[in-house]
């Protein structure tokens, strides 16, 4: 079932959840994958643009979670995952909010997993690497931008969305029963330097 969801609008993350408990009974799974990209430095990063940055990843994780977890917890449990980025662990010379705002995510997570461990509720973060995604792709035709970006990745290539999702469905599953308040690192090596 595909339904649009503006994930910095609480009512429609309701509605969204209503939904999905009509069509389907319950709620095992989530993840929390919404995202822009904004790139400037501290002090030519607008409000409007660290605001939005800030509503996308980091508010929209929160709202997601919150109206997940009365769900899950009907059930017994469940996955929640939370995509941040690498860039939500290090620093760069630009994306001042976009950094901000999956740093936020990656703490959001582990105060999430903690609050709901008990209930079988497990929460953890995906920190992706340079990927070729439909958001990444258009900058990415760019050779001299590309070479660069593929230079920095020990593994020598960028990821890919399988790369990613593969993750997902590790942190998902049964699998990972044991896990919860992680991060999940999935970038070729980059953040090992």
């Amino acid at each position: 079932m595909f339904r649009r969801l503006d994930v910095t609008n609480e009512q429609e993350w309701m509605d969204a959840v209503r939904a999905t408990i009509s069509a389907y009974g319950r709620v095992d799974i989530l993840v929390n994958n919404a995202g822009t990209g904004a790139r400037s430095r501290v002090e030519d990063t607008t409000e409007q643009v660290w605001d939005t940055q800030m509503n996308i990843h980091a508010k929209g994780a929160f709202l997601g979670t919150k109206h997940v977890i009365p769900e899950m917890r009907k059930m017994g449990g469940g996955s929640m995952i939370n995509v941040s980025s690498i860039y939500g662990l290090v620093g760069s010379e630009s994306s001042t909010a976009y950094h901000a705002a999956n740093g936020a995510i990656r703490l959001f997570t582990k105060s999430a997993a903690i609050q709901c461990a008990e209930e079988n509720i497990r929460v953890n973060s995906i920190h992706p690497g340079y990927a070729l995604t439909p958001l990444t792709r258009r900058g990415y035709e760019n050779p001299g931008y590309f070479e660069n970006i593929r230079s920095r990745v020990p593994i020598g290539r960028v990821g890919t969305a399988d790369d990613i999702a593969y993750g997902m469905l590790y942190l998902a599953s049964d699998e990972s029963s044991f896990v919860t308040g992680s991060e999940l690192v999935i970038d070729g090596g980059t953040t090992a330097q």
